[in-house]
């Protein structure tokens, strides 16, 4: 299926009609095509479109995960499918045994060797339809009316609540619980570092106001029916003028006003692949925003196509397609911004841009699915500065070189892989005032690995990494599911390092913060509304892209 991060209920909603929650065993004779009652398929369509699109895709293509159309799921049939939804694979498919019923994982198993729904389209009527601008700019503070260290609070995901968490990063309290979208993917900040955007995989982008008194969405639209990326205009002069916001279905971004999210243009990614063959479904996968030009990053995962959108002049759009690899995901830039790297990861590759020149600078052949977030850069005692990432499918953490100036030996090349504890992971991280780096396996099917982190030596390399089981110090109650360690994110002097255990919707689950210096436990926080806590995002790192 695919990694338990990914959602859309909306988009679940609006594909066979209301779905509900029933869940009915597959009505299936020997002779016959697989099928479900009306009221089981509407069920499993909610339940796909939240834990499986994501990788692989609405209308079952494949991407991250694998093509799941009916000419390829029937052969392997509905027992074989049940196991593997159930206990997931080596290569980055998380179990989901503890998370769905036997009936539920019966019916996934036949829903996907059926034909796939094809959900609506979402255009500017529906999208306007939408928009909310709660507190106009002019009603809103002209100054910050709390007392909260904003350089220091983190936005912190709380997935199955549909909410992100604000808290004080100096107190560890949460000050505020903000209603957003489902399974927010990524937090994102205005260059003033004012305001958060947060985009839910039911597509909805909210924009918080972090000066009110106690924080609040201000104003809100519905960029698609799933979505998972979103920035702002950050080139001197356009601080904040636009937002941008990627839609995972329909296949497409649109660009807004930064301060009130009114939508100005959608433009579709629909088109060709670097193989020269049409794809319908060719989502957009990241955005990020260069400090060096008025352009967005735009990454393509289907088609592997990466554009750089000139905001210059947004009636007159002007972009530049690169041509990389498919299926591109998620990156992060180099220490000096002028370099995107990002994972064609189901190709295992690395995609390097240069957005001065506005060029591929190269495609790095990694291990299997390299999966980096944001990465870590550093500088390496041997080759010079690095960027890292981790990986799905396996238990490395690969080195690039990234100084084509005074290292041009090491540039773009892979100059050291890592061992760590296990493959699936999902996050790698340092700072730049540290000397560790950290990595995740939240999607091992090891319990013991799903609940640990590594943490490297920067300084000297050569040591086995020290691995530390994040679940264990929490101390928290048994439950059904594991409790994963997910999603190293540094507070804003890195001195302190949080990892998110992530349980599950009905169990308890924490914030464990640790000394980065030390390594050992600082503080747990926990709370009745800490459902399923998944990405933090710090407001200062964030901003200014530090990872």
């Amino acid at each position: 299926m695919m990694k338990r991060t990914l959602g859309g209920a909306a988009l679940a909603m609006v594909v066979g009609m209301a779905l509900g929650s029933t869940a009915i065993t597959p009505v299936r004779a020997q002779d016959q095509q697989p099928t479900l009652s009306k009221e089981a398929m509407e069920a499993t369509g909610k339940v796909y479109f939240q834990r499986c699109a994501g990788c692989h895709g609405v209308l079952r293509k494949g991407a991250t995960g694998k093509n799941l159309e009916p000419a390829n799921t029937q052969k392997l049939g509905q027992e074989r499918l049940e196991k593997i939804v159930a206990y997931g694979t080596d290569g980055g498919m998380v179990n989901f045994d503890d998370i769905l019923t036997k009936e539920e994982i019966k019916n996934v198993a036949t829903y996907i060797q059926m034909a796939p729904q094809t959900p609506p389209e979402w255009g500017m009527k529906d999208m306007m339809a939408s928009w909310k601008d709660i507190v106009p700019v002019d009603k809103r503070p002209t100054k910050q009316m709390n007392k909260i260290n904003l350089s220091n609070a983190f936005s912190v995901t709380l997935r199955d609540a549909g909410q992100v968490a604000i808290i004080d990063g100096d107190t560890k309290q949460i000050v505020a619980t903000v209603k957003t979208g489902y399974a927010v993917h990524i937090s994102r900040l205005s260059a003033s570092g004012r305001y958060v955007y947060v985009i839910g995989r039911d597509g909805l982008l909210s924009l918080i106001d972090l000066w009110m008194e106690v924080p609040a969405v201000v104003s809100e639209v519905k960029t698609g029916l799933d979505a998972r990326s979103v920035d702002t205009s950050k080139f001197k002069g356009f601080e904040d003028k636009y937002a941008i916001a990627g839609s995972y279905w329909p296949p497409q971004y649109v660009v807004m006003e930064g301060e009130n999210l009114k939508p100005i243009k959608i433009v579709s990614t629909r088109g060709m692949t670097v193989d020269g063959e049409y794809h319908p479904e060719p989502r957009v996968a990241s955005i990020v925003s260069s400090v060096i030009k008025p352009e967005w990053v735009v990454n393509v995962k289907e088609t592997g196509q990466i554009l750089l959108v000139d905001y210059s002049d947004i009636k007159n759009l002007k972009t530049t397609t690169i041509e990389s690899a498919k299926f591109l995901h998620d990156g992060g830039w180099d220490s000096t911004k002028r370099y995107f790297l990002v994972a064609a990861n189901a190709s295992d590759k690395v995609a390097v841009v240069d957005t001065k020149d506005g060029k591929l600078a190269a495609l790095v052949n990694t291990k299997p699915k390299p999966h980096p977030g944001r990465g870590a850069n550093f500088n390496h005692p041997k080759f010079g500065p690095v960027w890292a990432t981790s990986h799905l499918g396996a238990d490395v953490i690969t080195l690039i070189g990234t100084d084509p100036e005074k290292h041009p030996q090491q540039a773009w090349k892979v100059v050291e892989e890592l061992k760590m504890h296990g493959a699936g992971s999902l996050f790698v991280k340092t700072h730049p005032k540290s000397t560790n780096l950290w990595v995740d396996a939240p999607l091992n099917p090891e319990t013991e690995v799903a609940n640990s982190v590594a943490v490297f030596d920067i300084n000297d390399l050569s040591k086995k990494p020290e691995i530390i089981n994040i679940a264990k110090l929490a101390n928290l109650p048994e439950g059904k599911a594991v409790k994963r360690a997910v999603h190293a994110e540094y507070n804003k002097d890195g001195t302190e390092v949080w990892f998110s255990l992530w349980g599950g919707k009905v169990e308890q689950s924490a914030i464990v913060v640790l000394d980065d210096k030390t390594r050992k436990l600082k503080t747990i926080i926990t709370d009745p509304k800490m459902v399923t806590p998944t990405g933090k995002f710090n407001v200062y790192n964030t901003q200014h892209d530090i990872y």
